[in-house]
């Protein structure tokens, strides 16, 4: 750990409402935490797991130094918003943000299920955070595959989405960009559900496999409702590819999938 450990996690926490909360939901002892921040002592391995697992961060990125960890992380949302008349992009955007409706209801985590685009075949299990911030609604969704090759000793292959949703004439729309590379952009349209109780939303998701063909696709995905408050560790460790048959994967959520009627559980476009 380098002597940035107590500004990285500063960052991370502000992305919350208080410390308090942080090391609440961590079951960490926040005498103990504030030592951290301050620079004062150091996490023990089990500690440093469950902290990176939480904030959905691989150990050796904690230890960058501030500047770079916090390009890689991005400061907090809104602290920083260019004036809308300044911004053409603002400005593009803001005939949607008047027309799009309310989304309170569909705020909190998610669990999504997608066939995967780059390991075709299997599906991907990601964690997705949607919420309201000063009449917007943003949302973060966090991937993890296992790497074939483990490089400087990762064994994992981490990616983290930034985007923003809208609620348009009963369709969800989600775009968004991966924030660790800047690289890559997808959009993922949902079909509302009318029940009293969100349980599940089925939508599909457009992009370009990762792999050296850089093939567009589309892929049918389904979103399961894990409520407003959930335990952010186990759920991250959830996170990887799983074989179809994966006795993990329901067959109601395989269904929604797709199934066998799929090549390769996407829509290729020629």
């Amino acid at each position: 750990m380098s002597d940035s450990l107590g500004s990285n996690l500063k960052l991370l926490c502000s992305h919350y409402r208080s410390i308090a909360e942080v090391c609440r939901k961590l079951s960490i002892n926040r005498a103990q935490f504030n030592r951290y921040l301050a620079g004062q002592s150091r996490p023990t391995t089990h500690n440093l797991k469950r902290i990176c697992d939480f904030f959905g961060v691989e150990p050796f990125e904690l230890s960058m130094p501030a500047e770079q960890f916090t390009r890689l992380i991005g400061a907090r949302s809104g602290d920083a918003q260019p004036h809308s008349g300044n911004d053409p992009l603002l400005e593009l955007f803001t005939p949607l943000r008047r027309q799009a409706s309310p989304m309170e209801r569909y705020c909190g985590y998610y669990f999504e299920y997608s066939n995967c685009m780059s390991v075709p075949g299997h599906v991907l299990l990601s964690l997705v955070h949607l919420r309201e911030e000063r009449g917007n609604y943003l949302f973060e969704r966090q991937e993890r595959q296992e790497r074939q090759e483990p490089a400087r000793g990762e064994d994992w292959v981490r990616c983290r989405y930034l985007g923003t949703a809208f609620f348009l004439q009963d369709r969800l729309f989600l775009v968004d960009y991966e924030s660790l590379t800047g690289n890559e952009m997808s959009q993922t349209i949902l079909i509302p559900s009318f029940k009293s109780r969100i349980i599940r939303l089925n939508g599909i998701k457009t992009g370009v496999s990762s792999g050296d063909r850089r093939t567009p696709a589309c892929t049918r995905v389904v979103w399961q409702y894990l409520g407003n408050e959930i335990n952010r560790v186990n759920a991250y460790r959830q996170l990887m590819l799983y074989a179809p048959d994966d006795p993990r994967i329901d067959d109601d959520i395989r269904e929604r999938l797709g199934g066998a009627q799929l090549r390769n559980g996407l829509f290729e476009m020629e």
